[in-house]
């Protein structure tokens, strides 16, 4: 795959998020669905791997990079996560400027329920690959209780889940 065609898709994605993981249903869309670069289970490990470690959330989409294009593509992905940063300042002067119009408003808050909708999308067929038997479901449960009425850090809920796959593992087999 050229970098330039990579680093765009990415770019695309990243461009097109408010942070975190509202990237996801665009990189989804584009480099499982409609080029195969990727399958929904590299994706998940992209994504767990980019949000394991410390550093901005946004930071799968250097793994997701790295998996299609190796270190190159890594520094695509890099580049693609810190370019729409670039180009938001002079936005965000702009429309910090105008923030209290009402359909400003009403627009960024429509644009934040979008992207909570894109999310959704993008979760489910992630979450069918991911959660194959009852302890995956329960530690997916468990998980999101966790980030939802706790202030956990999300590298403590990651290292939780990791240890109950491997006491599952164990005891298992």
């Amino acid at each position: 795959m050229k970098l330039l065609v990579l680093y765009l898709l990415l770019l695309k994605a990243t461009a097109t998020s408010f942070s975190g993981l509202s990237s996801l249903p665009v990189l989804r869309e584009d480099l499982v669905v409609r080029h195969q670069m990727l399958s929904d289970a590299q994706l998940n490990l992209a994504v767990t791997a980019g949000r394991s470690g410390p550093g901005p959330n946004g930071l799968y989409v250097v793994s997701v990079g790295y998996l299609i294009g190796g270190l190159s593509g890594a520094v695509a992905g890099w580049l693609a996560m810190i370019t729409p940063t670039f180009l938001v300042i002079p936005l965000v002067r702009f429309v910090g400027a105008r923030a209290d119009r009402p359909r400003l408003r009403s627009a960024i808050r429509a644009s934040m329920t979008a992207s909570a909708g894109l999310l959704l999308a993008a979760t489910l067929p992630l979450a069918r690959g991911a959660l194959t038997d009852g302890v995956l479901i329960g530690v997916a449960a468990g998980s999101f209780l966790l980030f939802a009425f706790t202030r956990l850090e999300s590298v403590w809920v990651v290292a939780a889940a990791a240890a109950a796959g491997l006491v599952h593992a164990a005891v298992v087999g």
